[in-house]
């Protein structure tokens, strides 16, 4: 989800009246919770159905904001009108169904056809960069580094999924899969800053993860993943699993994310866009014992430089009334 970005004077006051301390252990959270998520999904999916993990995560993380800000903020807290509850779930729908839904497919998949949880991070880091096409083809200009960390990410991306000899370093049909959730996910926060959204990013993110929660419970249905789902089946391991992705990755982190948004500098919090890649393949490997050749050291490195350039060149857009725009995270919902 994307916030938006305080006004300068705002933003100077706030950030002088928080600390550093604060604001780096804000960031170490979304750095290290977001970054996890990759790994979460894999383990919960073990023994979970893996649309009906994401359905169960969205729709009990929105149900609990919901209550807390019902609570919080009074009877209207969640009120929007047609309009605005109408992006909100296409955002939602894009994002969550289609950004998170097929991650969820592409790690779930049987031994040698699933994608490794770092190799999903690093191909979702493309985001930024799919993003910024779309801009491009909408008529924006980014500026040339942009456009050469664009160049320079792609690159990484084709190093990383080229068959190395006999076989290829990501399954193919996996790493599709992803990119194919990547492109979800980058027209869902490209769409998020031009129409009519909730103001409130913690009231779009309730309709947001219904919506989605919703449209990956028909899929699931489709698949027959709620008829096949017997919970006395499903491991411990991953029932906490899916606990830590509702709780941790989909409230927590995204509260600090959205904190972090109005009280720091948005090119400090973009850094999470390169950092989470970094933390989902250290986690893969340490805990799992995830490979990591030396064509995924060099697709990765290359790919979190493509991105890197893209984050630090970019500026901060203006937000029109109405809308939000800045930084979409690669890692909620993952």
């Amino acid at each position: 989800m994307s916030s938006p970005s305080p006004s300068g004077t705002a933003l100077a006051s706030r950030v002088a009246g928080s600390t550093p301390a604060l604001i780096w252990t804000a960031l170490i959270v979304v750095y290290v919770l977001w970054g996890s998520t990759y790994l979460a999904i894999r383990i919960a999916v073990e023994t979970l159905p893996p649309l009906l993990s994401a359905v169960l995560r969205f729709a009990v993380a929105g149900l609990l904001l919901a209550v807390v800000l019902r609570l919080r903020r009074g009877p209207g807290a969640l009120r929007v009108d047609r309009w605005q509850l109408g992006s909100a779930a296409l955002v939602g729908v894009l994002l969550l169904a289609g950004g998170n839904g097929l991650v969820v497919l592409a790690e779930s998949g049987p031994p040698g056809t699933a994608v490794p949880s770092g190799i999903a991070a690093l191909l979702v880091a493309t985001v930024p960069l799919l993003v910024v096409l779309l801009r491009s083809i909408t008529g924006d200009r980014p500026p040339v580094w942009t456009l050469v960390g664009v160049t320079v990410g792609f690159a990484g991306l084709v190093l990383l999924v080229l068959p190395a000899g006999d076989s290829a370093a990501v399954p193919l049909l996996g790493a599709l899969t992803v990119v194919a959730a990547s492109t979800c996910w980058s027209i869902g926060s490209f769409l998020s800053g031009r129409i009519r959204m909730p103001v409130d990013p913690f009231v779009a993110t309730v309709y947001e993860m219904m919506a989605g929660a919703l449209a990956l419970a028909v899929v699931a249905a489709g698949r027959g993943e709620l008829g096949d789902f017997h919970p006395a089946a499903v491991s411990t391991r991953s029932w906490l699993a899916l606990a830590y992705l509702m709780v941790a990755g989909s409230l927590v982190a995204f509260t600090a994310y959205i904190w972090l948004l109005h009280n720091a500098p948005i090119s400090l919090v973009s850094t999470y866009a390169y950092v989470n890649p970094v933390v989902a393949v250290a986690l893969g490997a340490l805990l799992v014992a995830e490979p990591i050749t030396p064509q995924v050291l060099l697709g990765g490195a290359v790919i979190v430089a493509g991105v890197a350039v893209v984050v630090t060149t970019e500026r901060p857009r203006r937000v029109r009334p109405g809308s939000r725009s800045g930084a979409a995270p690669t890692g909620d919902g993952r």
